[in-house]
């Protein structure tokens, strides 16, 4: 399967499609933005007019879209993508979506033939630049062992979390999780600094203690600490804080649909929504910190 249609060329979908272009794909991508289609066709990729001509003769079609909204609009309706995928092709949906509108789409799909995975992924911009993504996937697996290949070549740890949906739920759940650490982190990181800690040094303490996790190993939120963290850029270029916002309101969806008690994932949720309505939307979700200092 080396014909691959990508759509979607976002701070993720960008380096997702480029190291399928390295690993040999015939790739043929299309984004809203025309600028990072050009980028890739400069490159070696084939730019698509359109989606529809994206998907044209594609064995394998890969989308990377902000929301739910725009998945379904994507695939779904008389006009929908799904009506000009080949049968028998196989369908990668890696945006992170509600698990609802993940079974709605694979079940669109099934209909008409199509073989479908939710495989939301998780590593940031630089796991996506590196290809060291973690995929959580969604689905069957006879078309999982098909994705293999493309998969591999864009992440390095992929799961198979259960049937259509479930690759989502597995998202929603581990993107509240790190919300919460991230939250946690900054709090303690401008707590130990208003008493006089050198930032550096605290992070080290807390890296190497009972209190270390991924925001402190890899993601530290204070500015100056980690050369390369969005925190010392500006919080540019990394997970925008909008979108962590929309992962923890489909947390809440879940939580809601279940009876489950989420209260820090809840709290997380307020915070980031107090971020939102600050102007902080498009920054990093790591600018939680400015909620301390």
């Amino acid at each position: 399967m080396k014909k691959v249609a990508f759509i979607g060329l976002g701070h993720m979908g960008l380096p997702m499609a480029r190291n399928l272009l390295k690993a040999g794909f015939d790739l043929k991508v299309f984004d809203l933005q025309q600028s990072a289609v050009d980028e890739l066709a400069a490159e070696g990729a084939h730019a698509a007019k359109d989606a529809r001509d994206a998907v044209h003769d594609a064995e394998v079609v890969i989308s990377m879209l902000p929301a739910s909204r725009h998945v379904e609009g994507l695939y779904l309706g008389e006009q929908g993508l799904l009506g000009y995928i080949t049968p028998g092709s196989l369908v990668l949906e890696c945006s992170t979506i509600a698990p609802e509108s993940a079974k709605k789409v694979s079940k669109a799909a099934a209909e008409r033939g199509i073989e479908l995975l939710d495989a939301p992924v998780s590593g940031g911009t630089a796991g996506a630049a590196a290809g060291t993504l973690t995929f959580m996937i969604g689905g069957e697996v006879g078309a999982l062992d098909k994705a293999r290949p493309l998969l591999n070549a864009m992440g390095k740890n992929i799961f198979h979390a259960g049937l259509n949906g479930a690759g989502q739920v597995a998202k929603v759940c581990n993107n509240q999780l790190l919300a919460v650490l991230m939250l946690g982190t900054a709090e303690a990181m401008a707590l130990g600094v208003a008493n006089g800690l050198d930032p550096k040094i605290l992070a080290e303490i807390m890296r190497q203690s009972s209190g270390g996790n991924w925001a402190l190993e890899r993601y530290n939120p204070w500015p100056g600490v980690m050369e390369n963290a969005p925190a010392s850029k500006g919080y540019t270029g990394g997970f925008m804080a909008e979108l962590m916002a929309k992962d923890l309101g489909l947390a809440q969806e879940a939580a809601l649909a279940t009876g489950s008690s989420t209260p820090m994932g809840s709290l997380a949720l307020s915070l980031y929504r107090l971020l939102l309505k600050q102007g902080h939307g498009q920054e990093d979700f790591s600018v939680v910190q400015k909620l301390f200092t």
